[in-house]
């Protein structure tokens, strides 16, 4: 058989077909030697191995909130101390976490108060607990450390003694630290004591603090006593 030589056609496409493949591995190589030196200048991924980034750290949230005195606009100021504030400052000076209610035992500042105040309290919670209203409690019993504490606190946020004295007492003289007056949190639960309070002995005190409620056994017969304006007004208080 006799073959004949390639046409000038078919070498041209030859050629062409050789071009185009070797322009294709051209491209290809660029491409691998950018794909692979571009990371190293301008991605963050490519930081050196030996260098590593901490991780941000971890907040720490409180986990108590006691009470302290209310704000010049009549609303309660609340602070909170970390978890490793113990003693004298901490719970089992009289630090409530939130949500205790007047049931909770494993907190001193419910456990430590007079028992027959606390009788009275869950009594009524018991009765408040059927018309859906849960007694909670912001402060109860407290150590005198926490009670200066506050009265120190309370100077620093009305700028003078004699104004903090409408909102907290002295540690000689305040019902806390005696452990014979609570303050009930939430609205509803100070408002059902208002008007069902006096039943169990149980009475605000000061027209400034509609939270404050301490025990007048008499008021079970004849009515809770009338209300000291704040605690300057209260002779307990002037000694």
């Amino acid at each position: 058989m006799r073959h004949s030589p390639p046409s000038a056609r078919t070498r041209s496409r030859r050629i062409r077909r050789f071009l185009v493949v070797g322009l294709i591995f051209v491209l290809a190589a660029i491409a691998v030697a950018l794909g692979y030196q571009l990371p190293n200048s301008s991605s963050p991924s490519a930081a050196s191995p030996s260098r590593s980034v901490a991780p941000p750290s971890r907040s720490v949230a409180p986990l108590s909130r006691p009470v302290a005195p209310p704000s010049p606009s009549g609303a309660p100021l609340t602070h909170t101390y970390r978890s490793e504030r113990r003693g004298a400052l901490g719970e089992a000076g009289g630090v409530v976490p939130d949500g205790v209610t007047v049931f909770d035992d494993d907190i001193p500042a419910v456990a430590n108060i007079d028992p027959e105040l606390l009788k009275a309290l869950r009594q009524a919670a018991t009765a408040a607990a059927d018309d859906g209203v849960e007694f909670y409690v912001n402060s109860g019993r407290r150590s005198p450390e926490y009670q200066d504490h506050l009265l120190r606190e309370a100077v620093s946020t009305y700028g003078s003694e004699d104004e903090a004295a409408r909102w907290v007492a002295t540690a000689a003289t305040s019902p806390h630290v005696s452990g014979d007056a609570v303050d009930i949190g939430r609205p509803t639960a100070t408002a059902w004591l208002s008007a069902h309070g006096a039943a169990y002995g149980l009475c605000q005190i000061y027209k400034n603090e509609p939270w404050h409620y301490e025990l007048r056994c008499n008021a079970r017969d004849r009515g809770c006593p009338r209300m000291y304006t704040d605690p300057t007004q209260d002779p307990r208080m002037q000694q």
